[in-house]
């Protein structure tokens, strides 16, 4: 696994910001979510060697954050939620020192920044001093600095903030390349951006883990009741689909398509089944009715 997270806690005085945490990441794009306070930077400061955990072990590819932080630092691009950069230096010239902090000089470096300005959208602004750039290519200068040495894992602590629309998709576009060949813990706030580009999302809520799951497992898990989407061949009518035993509501999402509520959390699909050969119907498609990962989401931290 490319970050091995075992039993991690981290106490600021009195209060317990990580409580306990264990998980493991391996390549791909992985969504880590939760309230503001949850401890989500405070674990990924963690893994990017900023801080020390209170107890508990962490390790990137096989290096220990407390023994090997050089090592690790090598192989991790992070971008802190409050994007330091150097506000007089322009955009080159900053992209030249980080690119000298890695030891990438002459012909290299500048191959390398050109590349990285290339890719986050600067071209059109990188004659300019940082100072003079909007929030979102601020944004842009933070992920060319984080991916300047070619990481073998990618730390973004909200990418995205304060792009429009159009360099939001941009910048999602890159970051789910990027998860084809690396490690990509990403933390949002975005739900959308969770369900476009992430396979899995790991839920904190005051310090803790409460979900750590494939996003469509997620989904499913935490839907409220057993409501069910079921499509007939022919038409029916409301007033008999009311018939059908346990079902509490029924609404017609379009042509034969409907929305059945039942009784409580009960499963009505026995019954709905049972019902159909009944009455001589035929269901063409059934399933549960999904709920977004903003609904489970805030089902798992209230």
């Amino acid at each position: 696994m490319s970050i091995q997270v075992q039993n991690i806690t981290k106490q600021y005085g009195e209060q317990l910001a990580l409580n306990n945490v264990t998980l493991s990441i391996d390549k791909g794009i992985v969504g880590l979510l939760g309230p503001n306070g949850a401890g989500k930077s405070t674990l990924m400061k963690i893994i990017t060697c900023f801080i020390p955990p209170t107890s508990g072990t962490v390790s990137v590819n096989g290096f220990d954050v407390m023994d090997k932080p050089m090592e690790v630092k090598r192989i991790v691009g992070y971008l802190p939620e409050h994007n330091p950069l150097y506000l007089d230096m322009y955009v080159r010239e900053y992209l030249n020192f980080v690119a000298g902090i890695h030891h990438l000089n002459g012909k290299a470096a500048k191959e390398r920044i050109e590349r990285m300005i290339e890719e986050t959208g600067l071209s059109l602004e990188a004659h300019k001093k940082i100072g003079a750039l909007s929030k979102g290519y601020r944004q842009r200068v933070g992920l060319a600095q984080a991916m300047m040495h070619y990481p073998q894992v990618l730390i973004p602590d909200a990418p995205t903030s304060g792009l429009d629309p159009n360099q939001l998709i941009e910048i999602r576009n890159l970051i789910s390349d990027l998860g084809k060949e690396k490690t990509v813990l990403l933390s949002t706030h975005i739900m959308q951006e969770v369900e476009a580009i992430c396979q899995r999302a790991i839920i904190i809520n005051k310090g803790v883990v409460v979900a750590d799951d494939k996003i469509e497992n997620l989904k499913q898990d935490n839907t409220a009741n057993n409501v069910i989407v079921v499509e007939f061949e022919s038409q029916v009518s409301e007033s008999l689909l009311r018939n059908i035993p346990q079902v509490a509501n029924v609404r017609r999402v379009k042509d034969n398509h409907w929305i059945l509520e039942p009784q409580g959390d009960t499963d009505i699909r026995a019954n709905l089944m049972r019902w159909s050969v009944d009455n001589g119907l035929i269901i063409k498609t059934l399933q549960k009715e999904d709920i977004s990962i903003e609904e489970a989401f805030q089902k798992l931290t209230k």
